[in-house]
């Protein structure tokens, strides 16, 4: 089986799980009706040449990702509780800052999986990505060296790497 073969299966699988999950009905004629709709949609995808590696990442592990989400989901907590600090501070000691970091991501899906994580991370916002430099505005220095120290570019790089053996 060929890899755009594996791809396309893959898209049709996820959407109709999640046909299946938003649906929340389960009657011959509507599961049909689902993977009439799930077969058409992934037929189109494949004639606008949309199934790829990047849409349908199956290089990626799935147990190095779901630790990888973990993580962010943690950071994000614990994001989430220093901007309300300084939210509530009455002196709100904020001193915005824009770095530009260097990623050490070897691939374009990597990279995006890097700046939409320092995006999701509240306090900081990725400003732009050209090749391995990403641009970040971080509300605090203290957010801004903590990217700086590179613990979440090290895991999205690690996340790539044990994706390819």
């Amino acid at each position: 089986m060929n890899s755009k073969n594996k791809h396309a299966i893959s898209l049709g699988l996820f959407l109709f799980i999640l046909w299946l999950l938003l649906s929340g009905h389960y009657t011959s004629l509507l599961i049909s009706f689902g993977l009439f709709s799930v077969t058409l949609v992934v037929v189109l995808a494949l004639r606008m040449d949309v199934v790829d590696h990047e849409g349908q990442p199956l290089h990626l592990d799935p147990i190095a990702l779901l630790i990888y989400w973990c993580w962010l989901l943690k950071e994000i907590f614990v994001s989430n509780i220093y901007v309300c600090r300084l939210i509530v501070s009455p002196t709100m000691p904020i001193s915005p800052t824009v770095i530009a970091l260097r990623s050490s991501q070897a691939s374009d899906l990597a990279r995006v999986i890097f700046a939409n994580s320092i995006t999701l991370t509240p306090g900081t916002v990725t400003i732009d990505v050209d090749g391995d430099i990403t641009e970040v505005h971080a509300i605090t220095e203290e957010a801004a060296s903590s990217l700086i120290q590179g613990s979440m570019d090290t895991r999205v790089t690690a996340l790539e790497n044990r994706s390819e053996k």
